[in-house]
């Protein structure tokens, strides 16, 4: 397994590092807003979504969809570039379903957040029930000269949390959706949440043993929580959802990273909402302290990313580790990257112990 991939002092691939190494410069993901719906809303998948979903416990006030989205983008690298000094830019579309729309709306959007000469390219969060063959094309295409990735709301393998959380899909969408997007030069990124109720650690952990089978590029995990205005909010006001204990998620957390393969990015440790509607649980830690948790707790076990599979040693090996860079981590609003794009080479849908990056 490739040795420059796990940081000394973080002890996992961060997404930041990542793309430093693919780009060769610091880097923002810009949040916008491109007038989606959602499927599990509008009636042909379900109504009234997810049972944890309140878009706006996640996305910034200033991406609001009757902005036009040049002038959203034009605000973000702005913003990012005085506070965190970036230079280049990904573009991402966050808000509901980013591909569930016609062809025209879709490539006008993508394309127009693509004009800026200082973005390098876009990543588009969608379910994977919401990829027509005439979308992944689209994004081939544009993954031929730009950075693309596909953000895919998995959640949960266990097709009897996805029920009854109202998901509106299943694993087999998920699995088809990553064998579909697979080779074409596109980065595939996984969304993980751990705490349903119902949910078992093992069942969790089993997930890891699924991801590292996988063409995937990145993970997003994060905490169920509950916030204003979703239905899970009611369950935890009816003593029907009991959030984890911040301790208990840290811990499984861990065990879980030590399952994942070094050559998948790690794009978020935790979730957090505002506190104007932020429910429970109430852990009342800092968005650098939810890191950090995590991060700590892999530094006492002496552990990293991937220890727990054939071939890395259990604890933290001197060839793992990269240059530090001279910027804090920040797996939410500031990411390293840079220009110069080479597409990634992904031949088929399993994937062996080692990936050749560009």
């Amino acid at each position: 397994m490739s040795g420059n991939l796990i940081h000394n002092d973080l002890r996992i691939n961060s997404y930041g590092s990542y793309l430093r190494r693919r780009f060769h410069c610091r880097v923002s993901k810009v949040n916008v807003d491109g007038g989606f719906t959602c499927p599990n809303r509008d009636g042909v998948k379900g109504t009234g979504g997810c049972i944890f979903c309140n878009n706006n416990s996640f996305s910034p006030e200033s991406t609001q969809q009757n902005i036009p989205i040049e002038t959203q983008i034009a605000e973000g690298i702005a913003y990012h570039r005085l506070r965190f000094g970036s230079v280049k830019f990904v573009i991402y579309f966050q808000k509901h379903t980013n591909t569930y729309s016609s062809l025209d709306k879709l490539q006008s959007l993508y394309r127009r957040a693509l004009v800026n000469p200082d973005t390098i390219g876009i990543s588009i969060g969608t379910r994977p029930d919401c990829l027509a063959d005439d979308t992944i094309d689209l994004l081939e295409e544009l993954a031929r000269t730009r950075y693309v990735c596909v953000e895919l709301g998995l959640q949960s393998m266990d097709d009897a949390i996805l029920s009854r959380i109202n998901r509106g899909h299943g694993l087999s969408e998920y699995l088809s959706a990553v064998e579909r997007l697979a080779g074409k030069g596109i980065d595939i990124c996984t969304h993980l949440i751990y705490g349903f109720p119902g949910e078992t650690r093992e069942g969790f952990l089993e997930t890891a043993d699924l991801i590292a089978k996988l063409p995937v590029n990145s993970l997003k995990i994060h905490q169920l929580h509950a916030v204003k205005g979703t239905t899970l909010a009611g369950m935890y006001a009816r003593g029907e959802f009991l959030p984890l204990a911040h301790a208990e998620y840290v811990t499984t957390v861990c065990d879980f990273l030590e399952r994942i393969p070094p050559d998948i990015a790690i794009q978020r440790l935790y979730g957090s909402a505002p506190l104007a509607i932020r429910v429970a649980p109430a852990w009342g830690l800092k968005n650098n302290q939810m890191w950090y948790s995590v991060i700590n707790e892999l530094k006492r076990r002496k552990s990293c990313q991937g220890c727990r599979l054939p071939g890395i040693t259990g604890s933290i090996r001197p060839d793992l580790t990269i240059n530090r860079s001279p910027h804090p981590p920040s797996d939410l609003q500031s990411i390293e990257s840079g220009s110069g794009y080479v597409p990634p080479q992904i031949s088929c849908i399993k994937k062996s112990t080692e990936r050749n990056w560009p």
